[in-house]
């Protein structure tokens, strides 16, 4: 036997100790924002992540309530646990913010976004791009000699699958909502 004994463990380099260090891994999380419908509460929202370097994927904003002046902002963001944590909290923070709600960790949301997508083609390629438009359950809005616009709603998973399948056929313009997205019922 050997003098030299190694605790299981021990070493930082052990074959036990191989997890990702968790504050790298980046998030992607949508955030519904309630705040006073008023000028430049957009403004001081999207300040805050541009002062400090946060990166907006997606975002979207409309009037919920005429008569209480409130809008909501969604938000979808990518960073590590602490940013995303960092970013709720400064949100939370801002005077006209009512209520900072985090979708992706408060249970199950509902999330859609619409986009138009203009696709040029003819002959084979346009027979195509309808067929797959079918599939994806796309409607034709536009239509001339030359292109289709489609219309799509979905996951942005699901629009970003129909664009990369469009983009041989021809694609040649998106124009996207932005997330729109709700916590799902009990």
């Amino acid at each position: 036997m050997s003098a030299l004994k190694i605790k299981k463990g021990s070493s930082k380099h052990s074959a036990y100790n191989l997890r990702p260090n968790f504050s790298d891994v980046q998030e992607t999380h949508t955030l519904a924002v309630l705040v006073e419908n008023e000028p430049g509460v957009l403004a001081r929202v999207i300040g805050l992540f541009s002062g400090r370097g946060y990166n907006i994927d997606s975002l979207t904003v409309a009037e919920v309530d005429r008569e209480g002046h409130l809008s909501r902002i969604t938000i979808v963001t990518t960073g590590t646990p602490q940013v995303i944590e960092q970013i709720k909290a400064q949100l939370g923070r801002i005077v006209p913010v009512h209520d900072v709600h985090d979708l992706t960790v408060e249970g199950r949301s509902v999330e859609r976004e619409l986009a138009l997508i203009k696709v040029s083609g003819s002959g084979d390629k346009r027979v195509e791009a309808l067929r797959l438009a079918d599939i994806f359950r796309a409607h034709v809005v536009d239509s001339t000699l030359e292109s289709f616009v489609f219309q799509i709603t979905g996951t942005p998973d699901k629009i970003d699958a129909f664009a990369d399948l469009m983009r041989p056929l021809g694609l040649l313009e998106v124009a996207r909502t932005g997330v729109a997205a709700l916590s799902r019922g009990t």
